[in-house]
This record gives C-alpha cells, sequence and structure tokens, in this order.
C-alpha cells in the first residue's frame, strides 16, 4: 500500500512558477513510477507528466511540455512538478499517481495507475 500527499498548490498570476510536491509513504514507494494529472472544473482527469522508477524516463503531455518538469528524489519519497511559465487554462486540481512498473517505463492513462493522491489546487489568474 502506497500513500500519497501532495502539496504546493495555490494562487500565481499568469507567467508565474510553482513546484507541486508529492510525498510517497509505504514499503518500497521509491520504486514506483509516478504520473501527475489535472482536473479542471467540468472536465475530465487528464494526464499531465510521468516519470520512471529511476528517473530516468519522462513524459509529457503536449500542452505542457517545454513548461513543466518533472523529477523525483527517490532518497525523500518526493514526486516534484515544477511549472514554469503558467497560463489560465492550467488552472485545476493536480492529482499524483502511482503504480508499481513493469520496467522503466512510465504511463499516461488514468487506470495505468493504482493508487491516488488527495490532490491540490492550483489557480493561474490573468
Amino acid at each position: 500500500q502506497v500513500q500519497l500527499v501532495e502539496s504546493g498548490g495555490g494562487l500565481v498570476q499568469a507567467g508565474g512558477s510553482l513546484r507541486l510536491s508529492c510525498a510517497a509513504s509505504g514499503r518500497t514507494s521509491s520504486t514506483y513510477a509516478m504520473g501527475w494529472f489535472r482536473q479542471a472544473p467540468g472536465k475530465e482527469r487528464e494526464f499531465v507528466a510521468a516519470i520512471s522508477w529511476s528517473g530516468g524516463n519522462t513524459y509529457y503531455a503536449d500542452s505542457v511540455k517545454g513548461r513543466f518538469t518533472i523529477s523525483r528524489d527517490n532518497a525523500k519519497n518526493t514526486v516534484y512538478l515544477q511549472m514554469n511559465t503558467l497560463k489560465p487554462e492550467d488552472t485545476a486540481v493536480y492529482y499524483c499517481a502511482a503504480r508499481r512498473p513493469l520496467s522503466g517505463s512510465v504511463y499516461t492513462t488514468l487506470s495505468d495507475y493504482h493508487y491516488w493522491g488527495q490532490g491540490t489546487q492550483v489557480t493561474v489568474s490573468s
């Protein structure tokens, strides 16, 4: 069992930056593949970024590529999402997710993940 707790959300002006953190607890949580998803009001939850268990592979949604960076510190059991040049359309609740990997893969769909955090609100004002 893995527990995930997100933090770092808040209100920021367009063009600003935020760094989200996802602290994982539980046995072998540092060996899990991780992902970030987001859900805006009235919309489906969508993929944002993913990272392999080692951190060697990453993948991004086209909408955030070049602006967001996912990383992890396995010694701290924490995954980060650095968000730069934020836009109003980035406003959403951001969720981190985890799964036991089959290899060094990254995973990009909701059904790939077994564990979810409660989410943290990010609001970008124009």
